[in-house]
């Protein structure tokens, strides 16, 4: 399984800091969360973060994986695109018109994910399966970090692991995923996780990272 710590909960006073730290620890992704206080009960930051952390980003071959939990995506997919995202990710319910924003996201050059809620069906995405590289499952409502995981969503994650019958698309989990729910999250068949309060709390970035990977029964990688 892949981790992909989420900036949220870093310190930006600190963050090129902080991401060079989880880098050096083996992770090759970073997930960006993108919120306008209008598809979420918050505001975080824009295209100038996927900016500044991109040369960091090509330092250590790492891949900005950017979800924008935004209404209408299509309105700024270019300005992320530009900016250095190298994954875009939107959500099925922010958007009347998912296929055609999914495949600017593909004519920019960039790969695509599609998102979904804890209360949304899978069949809202089924129609677009084939057109994504990522998928991702929110295991809470979105909005904040540091929540508790809802154990009902792993079984759409299941279901979801079965419906892709082995097709080369990644299944992501995001929220409340830590050392007590991440094994549990590799089970159902996700095969990346956003860690945001696990990775950036109050013990050192690299021990964290892994307490992680022994929770996954995986040996600690640094780069």
């Amino acid at each position: 399984m892949r981790l992909a710590p989420s900036i949220l909960t870093a310190d930006f006073a600190r963050l090129g800091e902080q991401v060079a730290a989880v880098c050096a620890a083996g992770i090759d992704w970073i997930h960006l969360d993108v919120m306008d206080g209008r598809f979420v009960p918050n505001i975080s930051f824009g295209p100038l973060i996927v900016q500044a952390l991109r040369p960091l980003a090509d330092h250590y071959g790492a891949l900005l994986d950017t979800h924008l939990m935004i209404v209408e995506p299509e309105r700024y997919l270019t300005d992320f695109a530009t900016a250095g995202a190298d994954l875009i990710t939107i959500h099925a319910e922010a958007t009347p018109h998912l296929h055609r924003a999914v495949q600017m996201i593909r004519d920019l050059g960039k790969k695509a994910g599609v998102a979904i809620n804890p209360a949304t069906p899978l069949c809202m995405i089924e129609e677009v399966i084939d057109q994504v590289d990522l998928i991702l499952l929110m295991t809470v409502n979105p909005g904040f970090g540091g929540q508790t995981l809802i154990p009902s969503v792993l079984t759409k994650v299941h279901r979801l692991s079965t419906l892709l019958n082995n097709r080369p698309i990644d299944i992501m989990v995001d929220g409340g995923v830590n050392p007590s729910t991440i094994a549990a999250c590799a089970a159902a068949g996700a095969t990346v996780a956003v860690v945001g309060s696990a990775v950036f709390g109050n013990q050192p970035i690299a021990d964290a990272i892994a307490d992680l990977r022994s929770a996954l029964g995986e040996v600690p990688r640094v780069k």
